[in-house]
């Protein structure tokens, strides 16, 4: 591997992988400290409880590792991890659609376009070609 593929981050990737650690942390303070918001307005259960703290613990070790990846420079597993941050939200999408939650498929189909498109740049190919996935598959 080069040094310019370690050293080189474009600023507007950056910046996208900040914002969206951002976020997910936001999803995990709000599963921990007021899990009533993730009810849309119900009581929260214990069952409900549960969940929040399985989100916490999940939102804030994929926040925590977005950042890590960013701050060493970790190009393709940075680029690897987007993927699958932006499959979770195809995910929830898909589940939003399906229950009728139309409010916030718009904000997190930017999301996944954004970050999809991050990981496009730093493996320096899309991610469904096979090459971006091996080792030495640099562009």
């Amino acid at each position: 591997m080069n040094d310019t593929s370690v050293a080189r981050f474009p600023l507007w990737v950056s910046i996208v992988v900040i914002l969206g650690a951002l976020l997910t942390l936001a999803g995990a303070l709000i599963g921990k400290l007021d899990p009533a918001l993730l009810t849309n307005g119900s009581i929260a259960t214990e069952a409900v409880r549960v969940y929040a703290d399985y989100m916490f613990a999940r939102n804030l070790a994929l926040a925590i590792m977005l950042l890590f990846l960013l701050g060493v420079r970790a190009r393709r597993m940075l680029a690897a991890f987007m993927v699958l941050i932006a499959l979770i939200q195809l995910i929830d999408i898909g589940d939003d659609l399906a229950r009728g939650a139309l409010l916030l498929v718009p904000g997190l189909l930017v999301f996944v376009i954004v970050f999809l498109l991050g990981s496009w740049r730093l493996f320096g190919r899309a991610f469904w070609h096979i090459d971006a996935w091996r080792e030495g598959g640099e562009a």
